[in-house]
């Protein structure tokens, strides 16, 4: 079964991901200081191996298994997130040889939210019904695993969100009515 030159280069395109982010995990591993950072790496790493090996050998024989869509259930509530800024830590490049937690806690954060839009748009360029699903799965992953690296990041006060006050932000919203 021929693959269309679309789907072709985007498959191409979201397998190198996958290897730099596999490639990455395992180097984040080894600079961890935090077991729930380090745990929560391994748990990533361990599903992107699982999507890149289907996604791959899916493109070898046809016959992977046929993918079912991603399940994860949230923990958190949005009671649990911490809004507002609280005195933020400055941030600027350290040009050290090795990452801290929080360098690789943002760095995870920011692959995961590149993978999700990169295999999203990939999936809308795929006519094979499988390729477009395996990647619909991945991105749905990303986005989920970047969420729990967020809630990682929230709950140690590394990833602040900012906020407007009630009457701004329900005044703003409300504008749009339903029919």
């Amino acid at each position: 079964m021929p693959f269309g030159a679309h789907e072709t280069m985007e498959v191409h395109e979201v397998l190198n991901e996958q290897i730099c982010l596999i490639d990455h995990l395992a180097m984040y591993a080894e600079m961890c200081s935090d077991p729930a950072l380090l745990q929560l790496v391994h748990r990533h790493r361990t599903h992107a191996l699982t999507h890149y090996n289907q996604l791959a050998a899916y493109t070898h024989d046809y016959r992977a298994a046929v993918p079912n869509e991603v399940q994860f259930s949230q923990v958190t509530s949005p009671r649990n997130i911490q809004y507002g800024l609280h005195n933020p830590a400055p941030v600027a490049p350290m040009g050290l040889d090795q990452f801290y937690d929080a360098q690789i806690a943002r760095s995870l954060l920011l692959a995961h939210k590149n993978s999700a839009k990169n295999q999203l748009s990939a999936s809308l360029e795929c006519a094979d019904p499988y390729i477009r699903q395996m990647l619909l799965n991945g991105a749905n992953a990303c986005n989920y695993h970047a969420y729990e690296v967020f809630e990682y990041l929230n709950a140690r006060g590394m990833y602040q969100v900012p906020t407007m006050s009630d009457h701004t932000a329900k005044t703003f919203l409300h504008t749009y009515q339903t029919r």
